[in-house]
């Protein structure tokens, strides 16, 4: 079961990456990309091609959920099958520090949008503070992770109530872990003059859209760990 999960939670990093890299690309490939489709455009007469990143985005959004989704329902089957839920001799978890948590997040939600409301009036200023003090809110919701990790009588291998809690919680604080990277992607990029705009700002909307998702999954996970008792 562990190393079901260790391919599981492999091939998700690897797609993320590969999704970070691709909305956050080197500078230098990104300006000759564009000057090599200007200047077959310019040549041939071609229209511009519809901007489909956003939809690509939703898709690689879509295929993480199905993948929490599997998670889900194994968790579901193990519980509704065990004679007793935690098993007897686990203590149960807390509900202080994930209630905290859980604030946090969902605050973070709201302030990371307006990060993107913003960057739509081109206050590049504004948008570097949302986007900055988001990523603090997400790295105290981490750091609340661990802490909590390191307080529990239980580990990864102790049942499997505590085997699908580390699982479950872990694999949601990898893609916090990654929404961090994005907004830290932005920071940097946005460095550059006149990089991110009311007319150019996908890499901020993308980010705003993934980090929505994080907050949808761990409300679930709160819900399903934490207050169904």
């Amino acid at each position: 079961m562990r190393n079901a999960f260790r391919k599981i939670d492999s091939s998700s990093l690897n797609i993320q990456f590969f999704f970070l890299r691709s909305l956050f690309p080197m500078q230098s490939s990104a300006v000759n990309q564009a000057d090599t489709i200007a200047v077959a455009q310019t040549a041939h007469g071609h229209e511009e091609h519809p901007d489909l990143r956003m939809f690509g985005v939703l898709v690689f959004l879509c295929a993480e959920s199905m993948i929490f989704l599997g998670l889900f329902i194994a968790y579901l089957s193990f519980r509704l099958m065990a004679p007793a839920w935690p098993p007897a001799g686990t203590e149960g978890l807390e509900l202080l520090l994930p209630g905290i948590n859980t604030i946090i997040l969902i605050s973070s939600s709201f302030v990371i949008h307006n990060a993107d409301t913003a960057i739509k009036q081109d206050d590049v200023g504004a948008m570097r503070k949302w986007f900055a003090i988001t990523a603090v809110m997400g790295a105290i919701f981490l750091g609340g992770q661990i802490y909590e990790y390191t307080h529990l009588e239980f580990g990864l291998t102790t049942n499997i109530f505590a085997s699908t809690f580390y699982v479950l919680t872990g694999f949601h604080g990898l893609h916090v872990l990654f929404g961090l990277l994005m907004m830290l992607a932005v920071l940097f990029r946005s460095r550059q003059a006149a990089h991110y705009s009311h007319e150019n700002h996908f890499g901020i909307e993308a980010t705003e859209l993934y980090w929505h998702f994080v907050d949808v999954i761990w409300i679930i996970l709160f819900a399903l760990l934490y207050l169904w008792r």
